[in-house]
C-alpha cells in the first residue's frame, strides 16, 4: 500500500503511515488488500493436504530442498507450506509462504516453526523489501519474474518446479484432468531472461495411486474447477483400484546476477 516497513507489536503489523494488519487467530497475516485473487477453496486445500500428506510428492520436496540455499526463503504460491517446510528443515533457515488462499494460509501457518504465512497476490506485487530474500521457490505456481528479481538479493537463487509433458500421463485423460500446456519450457525460459540458469534437471519416478489418492489429486488442482462430484465418481469407477502413475517434473535453478 505504501511500501514502508512493517513492525510487529501485540499481534499487529503496522507501518509509520498508520496501516495496520492483525494476525489471524490461526497465525497468518493477510496483506492482500484489494486483491480479487482467492486461490484454492477449502475443499481443494483439504484434498492437497490429504494427497501430499501421503508422501506421493515427497521426492519432489526432497529434490527442491537439495537445491536450496540457507537464509530467508520466499515460497510464491506456496499453498499449505508443504514444500517450504522441507526446504527450511534442510537448510536451517526461515521461510515465508505467500499465498492468496485463506484456507491454505491457515495450514501453512502450522507447516513448520520457522515458516510464516502471508496472504498476498504475486500479480499485485510481493510484499517484501528489495533484495530481502536469499531464495525464492515456485512449485506449480504463477511466477511473477519481475517481482522475484526485485525481492531477491544480488546472487540469490530462484528454484522453479514445473511439470514435464509426461507428468501424470496415465490418468490425465481418464480422469478429465487439465493437461500440461505446450510451450511451457519456452515460457519459463522467457521468464528467466534476467537470470542466469545454473542448472536444469528432470526428476521422474512412479507412484501407485489408489482411487482415494486419485480423487484427491483431481480435486487439489485446477481440474477441480472443471469437474463435478458425479462425473468424477464415474471416471474413478472406470479406472483400476490402484494405478502406477508417472510423476515427472523439471527443476530449474537460476541466479540473479550480482
Amino acid at each position: 500500500m505504501c511500501a514502508q516497513g512493517l513492525d510487529l507489536a501485540d499481534r499487529t503489523l503496522g507501518c509509520a503511515a498508520g496501516h495496520r494488519f492483525d494476525l489471524a487467530r490461526q497465525g497468518y497475516v493477510n496483506l492482500a488488500v484489494g486483491s480479487r485473487a482467492t486461490g484454492d477453496t477449502p475443499g481443494m486445500v483439504a484434498a492437497r493436504d490429504q494427497f501430499l500428506g501421503a508422501g506421493h510428492y515427497a521426492p519432489v520436496a526432497a529434490a527442491l530442498a537439495d537445491r536450496a540455499v540457507p537464509g530467508l526463503v520466499v515460497d510464491v504460491g506456496g499453498g499449505t507450506g508443504y514444500y517450504l517446510a522441507a526446504v527450511v528443515e534442510r537448510t536451517g533457515g526461515r521461510g515465508v509462504v505467500l499465498e492468496p488462499s485463506t484456507p491454505a494460509l491457515k495450514r501453512a501457518a502450522r507447516a513448520h516453526p520457522r515458516v510464516a504465512a502471508v496472504g498476498g497476490d504475486v500479480w499485485r506485487g510481493l510484499p517484501f523489501a528489495d533484495a530481502s530474500a536469499d531464495l525464492v521457490t515456485t512449485v506449480f505456481a504463477p511466477r511473477g519474474a519481475a517481482e522475484v528479481a526485485r525481492v531477491l538479493r544480488p546472487g540469490g537463487s530462484w528454484v522453479v518446479v514445473t511439470p514435464l509433458p509426461e507428468h501424470l500421463e496415465e490418468v490425465r485423460g481418464p480422469l478429465g484432468m487439465v493437461g500440461v500446456e505446450e510451450g511451457k519450457a519456452e515460457r519459463l525460459h522467457a521468464d528467466l531472461a534476467a537470470f542466469a540458469i545454473a542448472a536444469e534437471d528432470e526428476l521422474r519416478f512412479t507412484r501407485t495411486f489408489t482411487r482415494p489418492d486419485l480423487r484427491a489429486l483431481v480435486l487439489m488442482g485446477p481440474s477441480a474447477f472443471h469437474t463435478d462430484e458425479a462425473a468424477l465418481r464415474e471416471r474413478l469407477d472406470a479406472v483400476p483400484e490402484a494405478v502406477d502413475v508417472t510423476v515427472a517434473v523439471r527443476l530449474t535453478v537460476a541466479h540473479l546476477p550480482p
